[in-house]
């Protein structure tokens, strides 16, 4: 259905764009600081989910539907940057233990959610499956929904690798920061300062 070359393509394009600095990249490197290992990798599953969901929602052409709505992108980015600000606000309520017990702290299905909903409520990832993976559709061939299935799920595949591979990077930080108590006690603030910068960015972002 869809080319070798189609598809190696499209997966060097999609590392491409993994390895440009935005929300994702942020939010699973603070969680790997923050919670851990394990913390990193549900954020990265979190995202790979939000991924699925964007793939399911652009195949059946809602994605279109909701991005043709003008205050959709709006809503969206306001109700995106009023959560990102909560967490940010968690995070500094949150008792200023050790790292050594801060992923115990949070369930791990929490991180999930946080990560899954950060991304969803991002409205530039809706326009960048709208707009992204129909480039590498060969309508010729048919079954385009299928086409945009396969194309999704292996954006989320390369997307979950990528994340954790980022979030072992973070841990790694943490582990560092771990023999400094003084610095280990600032992660909760870079949480919120990290928290707050994308709630800012969603806020001046425009379509």
């Amino acid at each position: 259905m869809i080319s070798l070359s189609t598809l190696t393509t499209f997966s060097i394009a999609v590392l491409l764009l993994l390895c440009s600095p935005g929300p994702n990249m942020a939010f699973v490197m603070t969680c790997g600081m923050q919670y851990g290992i394990r913390g990193g990798i549900a954020a990265a599953l979190g995202i790979g989910a939000a991924d699925i969901l964007l793939t399911l929602l652009t195949a059946c052409g809602i994605t279109a539907i909701i991005t043709a709505w003008p205050p959709s992108f709006d809503l969206i980015r306001y109700a995106g940057a009023v959560y990102l600000l909560w967490m940010a606000y968690k995070a500094l309520r949150s008792p200023a233990s050790a790292t050594q017990t801060a992923d115990k702290t949070v369930p791990l299905h929490t991180v999930f959610a946080r990560a899954c909903l950060n991304c969803l409520l991002n409205p530039k990832a809706l326009l960048f499956f709208m707009v992204f993976l129909p480039q590498f559709v060969d309508a010729q061939a048919g079954m385009v929904t299928q086409q945009l299935v396969i194309l999704g799920l292996t954006l989320t595949a390369i997307s979950i690798v990528f994340h954790i591979l980022l979030s072992s990077f973070g841990h790694v930080i943490r582990r560092a920061l771990v023999r400094h108590a003084k610095v280990a006690k600032l992660q909760a603030h870079i949480l919120a300062a990290v928290l707050s910068l994308l709630a800012l960015r969603l806020l001046l972002m425009t379509r």
